[in-house]
C-alpha cells in the first residue's frame, strides 16, 4: 500500500486521471448534467427563421420565440443561465452529437430513427404535418398531390411524411422553411409539406392566396433532444418539463406565441406525454 500512495504522488493528479481513464474506460464518461451546472448555462440549440418557434426580434435582433422561452425555462428549472444557439433543421441533430449544444427545442419531431441517434425528453406538444398549396390550384386533398411536387425541409419529419405517404411524389428538399416556401411560391412545387405551427403564418398572411388541403400526413410528437446515453441530463430536463407542465407554464407559452391573439390561434390539444407512448 506504501508503494501504490508513494506511485500516486509522483504520478499527480491530472496524470492519474488520465491512466485510470485508459485502464478503466467507462470511468471517462462525461456528465453534462455536471457540466452545466458547473459551468452555470445551458447551451440551447434553436431554430432561428422560423416564427413563432425561433426568429429574430425586429427591434433587439436577438432570437425569440416559443422555443427559445421553452430553453430558458428549463434552464431556469435546473439552476442555470440559458445560451442560445441557432441551428438548421439539418444542423439540429449534429449540434447535439458533435457536442455543440447541450439541448435541442427546435421542433424536433420524434421518430424512431432519430431515436437512434440522439434520446427524447417527454413530448411537450404535438401537432398535424399538413400540405399547403396554392388556392387556385384545384388540389383540395392529400391525395390530390400523389404525383405532384412537394417541398419540405431537409432531415425534417415533413419530408419523411410525404416519403411514407405519399411516395410516388416528386420530393424536393430544402435547408430552411423560406426556401421550401419559396418553391412553392414561385410555382417551382405543387405543395408544402410543413406542420401546422409553422405553416399557418404562410396561410394566413397570404390573403387567400395559400391554404392547407383537408387532412394531416400524419401528426408528430414533438420532444427536446440530449446527446445519447445523457440519462441524467434528459432525467433532469423530463423532470423539469413535468414541473413547467404542472405549474401550467408551458400552456402559458404556447398562449404568448400560439394562443387566440396571435395570428396563429393554434390550441394545445395534447399535453406533456411520456415518449414512451410513441415507440
Amino acid at each position: 500500500m506504501k508503494k501504490i500512495s508513494q506511485y500516486i504522488k509522483r504520478m499527480g493528479k491530472g496524470n492519474l486521471l488520465v491512466a485510470c481513464a485508459a485502464l478503466f474506460p467507462g470511468l471517462a464518461q462525461a456528465d453534462r448534467l455536471a457540466d452545466i451546472q458547473a459551468r452555470g448555462t445551458l447551451v440551447c440549440a434553436t431554430l432561428a427563421n422560423n416564427e413563432p418557434l425561433g426568429f429574430p426580434d425586429p427591434q433587439s435582433r436577438q432570437v425569440v420565440g416559443f422555443d427559445v422561452d421553452m430553453c430558458a425555462a428549463v434552464a431556469r428549472r435546473l439552476g442555470v443561465q440559458m445560451e442560445q444557439k441557432s441551428v438548421t433543421v439539418e444542423g439540429r441533430l449534429p449540434a447535439l452529437i458533435e457536442g455543440q449544444a447541450d439541448l435541442v427545442s427546435a421542433a424536433l419531431g420524434y421518430t424512431r430513427e432519430r431515436a437512434r441517434q440522439i434520446d427524447f425528453t417527454a413530448s411537450h406538444y404535438q401537432n398535424p404535418i399538413k400540405l399547403i398549396v396554392q388556392s387556385d390550384s384545384g388540389l383540395n386533398l392529400i391525395s390530390d398531390l400523389a404525383d405532384k411536387r412537394i417541398s419540405a425541409n431537409r432531415s425534417s419529419t415533413p419530408e419523411q411524411a410525404v416519403r411514407r405517404v405519399l411516395p410516388k411524389a416528386m420530393l424536393q428538399t430544402f435547408a430552411d422553411t423560406p426556401q421550401a416556401f419559396l418553391a412553392l411560391a414561385q410555382g417551382r412545387a405543387d405543395g408544402l409539406a410543413i406542420s401546422m405551427p409553422s405553416g399557418i403564418r404562410f396561410v394566413n398572411e397570404s390573403a387567400g392566396r395559400f391554404k392547407f388541403v383537408e387532412g394531416a400526413l400524419s401528426w408528430e410528437p414533438t420532444a427536446l433532444g440530449v446527446k445519447k446515453g445523457e440519462r441524467r441530463l434528459r432525467d433532469a430536463v423530463n423532470a423539469a418539463l413535468a414541473a413547467l407542465e404542472k405549474d401550467g407554464e408551458i400552456d402559458a407559452l404556447w398562449t404568448k406565441w400560439f394562443g387566440p391573439k396571435t395570428k396563429f390561434n393554434i390550441p394545445r390539444d395534447k399535453k406533456l406525454t411520456p415518449i414512451s407512448a410513441f415507440r
